[in-house]
């Protein structure tokens, strides 16, 4: 499969699952999201920890399947930066910070509104895995890094993983908030335009 093949099926793949679950769950695959609709106010705190638990009991999952189908395979979908970890932090930081501004932006509560949130949230996934996968990754998301790097023993950068891809998604709540509830933003972009 090529690199473009990789990028695509995560975006489809995340695609799917928000129109097969988004009404049940929120579609919620992914720890820094929850940690995002948590901080934005979206989401109830009692739940956080049970989502979170439940994301990596998921990846764990899939990770063990991957073991099973493919036990030769020393990576088993790990994810390790092509640089230094550092260049990889930002880059997640960035990546996380982009993906939940946008789902902050097509959901609703801690669900998605409307039909075309699962093609925003989908396309934004593609399109970062297919520019920053090379470099980083391009994980997002705290779970599927962390089961693959315990299953197959890479675990010497996971705490890039862990740590990058909340902060961004931490931040993505104030970007979120600046863009579109604070006033002090709109005044900005009228004086600008006039």
């Amino acid at each position: 499969m090529t690199h473009a093949g990789i990028a695509l099926t995560f975006g489809l793949v995340v695609l799917a699952m928000i129109y097969a679950v988004g009404e049940v769950s929120g579609a919620h695959l992914n720890p820094a999201v929850t940690i995002g609709f948590f901080l934005a106010r979206r989401f109830p705190g009692r739940c956080v920890l049970p989502y979170i638990v439940n994301q990596c009991v998921g990846a764990f999952l899939a990770s063990g399947l991957l073991h099973l189908l493919f036990p030769s395979n020393a990576m088993l979908g790990a994810t390790v930066p092509a640089g230094s970890a550092v260049q990889s932090f930002i880059l997640e930081f960035v990546l996380a910070l982009l993906l939940m501004f946008v789902i902050l932006s097509v959901s609703t509560g801690a669900k998605e509104k409307g039909i075309t949130a699962g093609i925003a949230v989908g396309a934004v996934i593609a399109f970062e895995a297919m520019f920053a996968g090379p470099i980083s990754g391009a994980s997002m998301n705290p779970a599927r890094s962390l089961a693959p790097a315990v299953i197959s023993g890479h675990l010497g950068s996971l705490w890039v993983y862990l740590i990058a891809p909340a902060l961004g998604a931490a931040a993505a709540v104030l970007t979120c908030r600046c863009i579109h509830e604070s006033p002090c933003c709109s005044v900005v972009s009228q004086e600008m335009c006039r």
